[in-house]
Order: structure tokens, then C-alpha cells, then sequence
């Protein structure tokens, strides 16, 4: 029996679904020809699929020529965001519990990496923390590192960025807080923003042993939204 091909219909979903995917997590934005290029599509339907997009306020074309994230993001990311912290809440409370540090919920906004979520651990007597919605640059990080490894790959992107997107997790010292640890993993769902959960913490020899519960937390989380 011949397999269902995908109707035009559903083929133009899919690349602009891609499409904004692609301008969202471009640091700088996207041309129409890198879209095109990307793509594997004619220059004609990248436009198209851009100006759609920007129909519905979901993309800015930028005096540059640029298309960058709009503002129209911003309401689909607030429900976004809600299931997503309410998914991981209960997860990330039992994770800071076991490894005894704080463990926070980061997403892509702009070029930043931003805090949805932060659970300390409850019996601990001292912790390192911070603010939800603290930030810092995407790359920077072992959460920006992350967030950047939750995409696909790009040409010239850092080497420790491909680093953790090979194996999985990121991990860096001193980046964000002088002399912390930090130890981050992508949570990677088709169609929803790149996120990541992330670990902080002076102690070695807790970072040390955090990459795999943090895997299997990540893939918990994962797993209720798709």
C-alpha cells in the first residue's frame, strides 16, 4: 500500500512553522535568502512564509531587512510557559531534594537565557540562587550553552556548543557566578521553545555527579508534552 504523502496544505504548515523557528532562534534574525537557503525552498516562498508570518505579527522585518522575533510571540509564549513551568515544578522539586542544589527552568528570549522557574533545595542550610527572571546572553553559561545546543546546528557556532549538543549536557565554571558550577540540559520538544533545565552550585563534587539525573529529569518533563 502506497504511504500518504503530505498535502500542500500541511507541507506549507511545516515550513512555516520551521521558518518561524528558524528567525526565533537566529541570534541576529534571517534574511529572506537564509530562510530560503535553509529552507531548500525558492526565494519567493521564504517570502511568502515570512510575510504571512508577519501578517500575523509573529515576525518583524527590521529596517536591515532582517526578520527578527515579534511581538505576537509573546502571547503564544505565555501559555507555552505555563504548561511548561507546571510540567516541570514537580520535577525540578524532587531533583533539587536529591542533589541538594538549586536547579532552575531556563528559556530563549531575544539573545538572553532567562529564568522561568527556580526551585532550591527545601533542607539545605545554605544554597546558591537567584531570581526568576534573571538573565544572561545565550552561550554564556551553562544554561546559554544549552539553550543555544537545543537547536539545531549552525555554521561557525562555538565548539562548546556542539560539544553539548553531542553529549547531551553542558557544563561550565565561573561564567555567570564567580566560582560556580554550572551544569545544564537542553529539553528538546518538537514545536514548543527551546528550554533547559539547569544546576548551580560551589560544590565540585556535586556538579560532578549532576549530568544524568539532570538527562533524566529533562526527558520526564519532556515526555508529559508531547
Amino acid at each position: 500500500m502506497e504511504s500518504a504523502r503530505p498535502s500542500a496544505g500541511t507541507q506549507t504548515l511545516a515550513r512555516g512553522l520551521r521558518a518561524l523557528e528558524l528567525v526565533t532562534t537566529a541570534r541576529d534574525g534571517l534574511t529572506i535568502q537564509e530562510v530560503s537557503e535553509r529552507l531548500d525552498v525558492h526565494r519567493s516562498i521564504a517570502s511568502r512564509l515570512l510575510a504571512t508570518l508577519a501578517d500575523f505579527h509573529l515576525v518583524a522585518r527590521s529596517g536591515d531587512g532582517r526578520y527578527r522575533t515579534g511581538a505576537g510571540l509573546a502571547a503564544l509564549a505565555g501559555g507555552i510557559h505555563a504548561t511548561l513551568r507546571a510540567s516541570a515544578e514537580p520535577v525540578m522539586r524532587e531533583l533539587a531534594a536529591d542533589l541538594g542544589a538549586t536547579i532552575s527552568l531556563l528559556v530563549v528570549e531575544g539573545s538572553d537565557a532567562v529564568a522561568l522557574l527556580v526551585m532550591e533545595p527545601p533542607a539545605a542550610s545554605y544554597v546558591l540562587s537567584f531570581r526568576t527572571g534573571s538573565r544572561h546572553p545565550l552561550g554564556r553559561g551553562s544554561a546559554g550553552v544549552a539553550l543555544l545546543a537545543a537547536g539545531p546546528a549552525s555554521p561557525g557556532e562555538a565548539a562548546n556548543v556542539a560539544e553539548a549538543r553531542e553529549r547531551g549536557y553542558a557544563a561550565t565554571f565561573g561564567e555567570v557566578e564567580p566560582g560556580a558550577y554550572g551544569v545544564a540540559v537542553p529539553i528538546s520538544i518538537p514545536g514548543l521553545p527551546a528550554a533547559c533545565l539547569n544546576l548551580i552550585t560551589y560544590r565540585a563534587e556535586i556538579a560532578d555527579k549532576a549530568a544524568e539525573p539532570l538527562v533524566a529529569a529533562a526527558e520526564r518533563i519532556a515526555a508529559t508534552l508531547v
